[in-house]
């Protein structure tokens, strides 16, 4: 059986707090090609918090949502993302939910912590955790980014975690890279020798490379696009 085939037939998957019905959440569009975004100061993550407030609201939602397969301008200011010497990576090829600080996060499914880690660098995760998971003897692992350094304080690896369980928080600013409170959800089929961190963002050259690996985490949440 296919890691997709096995991610369509999981149900009532939710990663964050289940206060936040599905109703309540509104697609968000952070692609180049939204015109929208060409006013908004995408490097300040203050305005860029009070965008994404202002949007929900005039949409009657309550947490954003989107971004898979997108290419973004969010990532210019970093380094990370481009340098000299390689190919910008701005594809983003997880899923985001832009919700407010200090939300509740949830494991997708049973598993155990494969590894975790504070990457602190500007327009980086911030602090992570990944969790491993077998299902119809398929292993695949669900990265979790943006969230609040108290999130890795007490983890382990090697922790095992029930479905549904709470895992951490969503850290603000100062923390998760600079970044408008949200989580960053992802599924990765091969991690290879990554700890602590995953590509959430790829090249136009890894792109199908990446997408593979990386399949869309709607597969499992199912949220209405």
């Amino acid at each position: 059986m296919t890691l997709e085939t096995i991610l369509k037939n999981q149900e009532n998957v939710k990663v964050i707090d289940l206060k936040f019905d599905y109703n309540s959440y509104y697609p968000l569009d952070l692609s180049v090609t939204n015109a929208n975004l060409d006013t908004v100061s995408l490097t300040n993550a203050d305005e860029f918090e009070s965008y994404i407030n202002s949007y929900l609201a005039a949409n009657k939602g309550s947490v954003a949502y989107g971004g898979y397969n997108e290419k973004r301008n969010l990532y210019k200011r970093s380094t990370d993302f481009k340098d000299d010497q390689t190919e910008e990576r701005n594809i983003h090829i997880g899923l985001d939910l832009w919700v407010e600080k200090g939300t509740t996060v949830l494991a997708a499914l049973d598993g155990k912590v494969h590894s975790f880690e504070n990457n602190d660098s500007l327009g980086n995760y911030g602090p992570t955790i990944i969790l491993k998971h077998r299902i119809d003897n398929c292993t695949f692992y669900t990265l979790y980014g943006h969230l609040s350094l108290d999130s890795i304080e007490d983890i382990k690896v090697g922790q095992e975690f029930k479905k549904g369980d709470k895992i951490a928080r969503l850290g603000g600013a100062s923390v998760n890279g600079d970044y408008a409170p949200h989580l960053h959800f992802q599924i990765i089929a091969d991690i290879g020798d990554y700890s602590g961190d995953y590509p959430g963002v790829c090249s136009a050259t890894n792109q199908q490379f990446y997408l593979k690996n990386c399949p869309d985490p709607n597969l499992l949440l199912k949220i209405k696009l």
